[in-house]
């Protein structure tokens, strides 16, 4: 999967990891995708609800130790 930007949200609790993200997204071309890293439990569910809301595709969703990684296609 080739992302074509990365974001690095550990130690941020919600909201701002989503914030971040919609900003970063809103830089991006359609079709781009974006890979979040948080340490926020609630992120993988916060998220989900992201994707639905706004209309962009989340692609991955995985744990690795201590992170939370969560990759969404620009729509």
């Amino acid at each position: 999967m080739q992302v074509n930007q990365e974001l690095d949200t550990r130690g941020l609790n919600c909201p701002l990891p989503i914030l971040k993200a919609k900003k970063a997204l809103t830089g991006m071309q359609s079709g781009e995708l974006l890979r979040v890293v948080s340490t926020d439990a609630g992120s993988m569910r916060d998220f989900q609800a992201f994707a639905k809301q706004t209309g962009n595709e989340l692609v991955d969703q995985q744990t690795a130790g201590a992170d939370y990684i969560h990759v969404l296609r620009r729509r």
